[in-house]
C-alpha cells in the first residue's frame, strides 16, 4: 500500500519521517453507474464547452476560479506552487492540549501515521509521551493542495492523525433557532435521567452496523439471482403528545425495563459481603 502523503512530524527539534495512510475502508460502500434504461448501457460523460458547444480534450482544460458570476481567472500549476506554505511536507506540532478539550464537531477524517525506519525510535517516544500525558498534538498538514488543522493522538500501537475543521468553518448555535437554556421540570428530568441510566454502557463500535447498506446489498444479490424482492413494511413510532407519558412508555419498553446495570452490581456486592 502506498502512502497518501510523505513528510515529517516535528515537535521542538525532533523530526520523524512518516507516511500517511487512510484509516477507513471504502470497499463496504456500494457504487452505482447511470445506465440507459433501453439497453442498460453505461452513460458516458463528455466535456463540452458551453460557449462553442464542442467537446474539449483534457489537454485543453485548465482550472479557473469564478470571482464574479460568469467571470473567471485561470489558475495554473505554477500558481499552486507559489501558494505552497512552508509546511507542505511537514506536520509541525504547535501545541499539546488535553484530549477532552476538543469538541467532536472539529473532527473530520482519520489517518494512520507510519514511521520510516530511521524514525521508529522517535515515533515510539512521541506515542509514549502522548499516552502518559493524556494530551493530543495539534498542528497543520497540507493534503491535496489544502491546508488542514490536524490532531495527533496515540491509538494502540500507532499514532492516528485526524484532520479537523478550522474554527471559522463551524457555524455557531446562536445563528439558529435553539430552545432557551432553562432548567426542565424536576419530574421530567428525573424520568429522562432514569431512561439514560437504563441505556448506559461502554462504547462498543463493533455492535453498530450500516443496516441500510447491508439491506441494499441483500436486495442487489437477490436481483442478481433472479429472486423477487419486496419492500418491508414500515412502521411509524406511536404519536405521544405528553412528554412525561413518552418517557414513562420508553421506560416500559423491554430493553429499558431491564434492570439497570448499576443496580445489579450493587446487589452483587451486597451478596458478596454477606457471604464473606
Amino acid at each position: 500500500m502506498r502512502p497518501l502523503w510523505k513528510g515529517l512530524v516535528t515537535f521542538g527539534l525532533v523530526s520523524i519521517p512518516v507516511g500517511l495512510y487512510s484509516a477507513t475502508r471504502r470497499q463496504a460502500e456500494l457504487h452505482f453507474r447511470l445506465l440507459h434504461d433501453k439497453d442498460q448501457a453505461p452513460i458516458d460523460y463528455r466535456r463540452f464547452c458551453t460557449e462553442e458547444n464542442v467537446e474539449v480534450d483534457w489537454k485543453d482544460i485548465v482550472k479557473g476560479y469564478e470571482y464574479e458570476k460568469g467571470r473567471f481567472v485561470v489558475v495554473t500549476d505554477e500558481d499552486f506552487k507559489r501558494a505552497r506554505v512552508p509546511g507542505t511536507h511537514t506536520i509541525e506540532i504547535r501545541d499539546f492540549v488535553p484530549a477532552g478539550d476538543i469538541d467532536f464537531a472539529f473532527f473530520e477524517t482519520p489517518y494512520w501515521l507510519v514511521p520510516d525506519l530511521p524514525g521508529r525510535k522517535a515515533y515510539a517516544l512521541l506515542r509514549a509521551a502522548l499516552q502518559e500525558s493524556g494530551r493530543v498534538g495539534i498542528g497543520t498538514i497540507v493534503i491535496r493542495e489544502r491546508e488542514r488543522l490536524a490532531a495527533l493522538q496515540p491509538e494502540g500501537p500507532g499514532l492516528m492523525l485526524t484532520t479537523m475543521r478550522f474554527a471559522a468553518e463551524l457555524r455557531a448555535a446562536d445563528e439558529l433557532d435553539m430552545p432557551d437554556e432553562v432548567p426542565p421540570p424536576k419530574k421530567e428530568l428525573a424520568l429522562a435521567l432514569q431512561l439514560v441510566e437504563t441505556l448506559a454502557g461502554p462504547f462498543k463500535p463493533e455492535q453498530y452496523h450500516d443496516t441500510y447498506t447491508e439491506a441494499l446489498r441483500a436486495v442487489i444479490e437477490a436481483k442478481i439471482e433472479g429472486k423477487e424482492v419486496t419492500a418491508p413494511k414500515t412502521s411509524r413510532p406511536p404519536k405521544v403528545v405528553n412528554l412525561v407519558d413518552a418517557l414513562r412508555k420508553s421506560l416500559a419498553t423491554p430493553r429499558a425495563a431491564a434492570e439497570p446495570k448499576t443496580a445489579v452490581r450493587k446487589r452483587g456486592r451486597r451478596r458478596e459481603k454477606k457471604a464473606a
